[in-house]
């Protein structure tokens, strides 16, 4: 997005939200630098603010400092299992406890966001990634839990996806929004086991599937010349 000089410029905070969350959705892929010249003219502000904005994505681990500056960091397989392990630990007690202290407007939001979902029509990755971020967040915040909602959602900023999202494996997109509507339904009884045991086998799934793209990838990369390693 280009902002003009009548729009109101945006700061430090706003550059950063839109950075973060481009970057979590997969519009900046691992290895694209981030220049502050280049960033600061797409605002419309000064570098100060982009600095800033910058500074606060790399202390978040959503950029790295390489020789030539900062740019969205590779992709570790290591650590995106430790995530996704941590993720299937909390999912499960979100679950939980989204089960426990629903409220009314709560299932409101839930049911409206599977409909939204369910009427996509051949939603491209950015959007499938978009979308399923925001219904883990409202199952999050159906708990009332202010501190499991922030570790979830520091959680989820390590988690940055490429080559592309597990939903756009196969037939996972259909299969994960009926995952959703069940445990909504799981949510809305108020049956705390089934609902921990349906975001435990989703996250699993998901941990699967990320796994065989990571093996996928791997066996793409070109092998070493093993007269370079003599």
């Amino acid at each position: 997005m280009t902002h003009t000089a009548t729009s109101a410029r945006p700061d430090g905070d706003a550059i950063f939200l839109a950075l973060r969350d481009e970057i979590l959705t997969g519009i900046h892929q691992p290895g694209t630098p981030m220049r502050e010249v280049a960033l600061a003219q797409r605002f419309g502000v000064s570098r100060t603010p982009v600095r800033e904005a910058l500074s606060r994505l790399q202390q978040e681990r959503l950029l790295e400092r390489v020789h030539r500056g900062l740019r969205v960091p590779q992709i570790d397989p290591q650590q995106v299992i430790q995530i996704y392990d941590m993720r299937i630990l909390l999912e499960q007690e979100a679950a939980a406890q989204a089960a426990r202290a629903r409220q009314f407007t709560d299932l409101m939001r839930l049911d409206a966001l599977v409909e939204r979902d369910r009427a996509l029509v051949d939603p491209d990755d950015h959007t499938r990634i978009t979308t399923n971020l925001e219904f883990h967040a409202a199952v999050w915040a159906c708990t009332h839990n202010p501190v499991l909602q922030d570790l979830l959602e520091r959680l989820s900023t390590h988690l940055v996806h490429a080559p592309k999202s597990t939903l756009s494996t196969d037939n996972r997109w259909d299969a994960a929004l009926d995952e959703h509507e069940r445990l909504v339904r799981a949510i809305e009884d108020q049956d705390e086991q089934t609902a921990r045991t349906i975001a435990r086998e989703h996250m699993e799934t998901a941990r699967r599937l990320r796994l065989q793209l990571l093996r996928k990838t791997a066996l793409q990369q070109p092998a070493a010349d093993p007269k370079r390693s003599r």
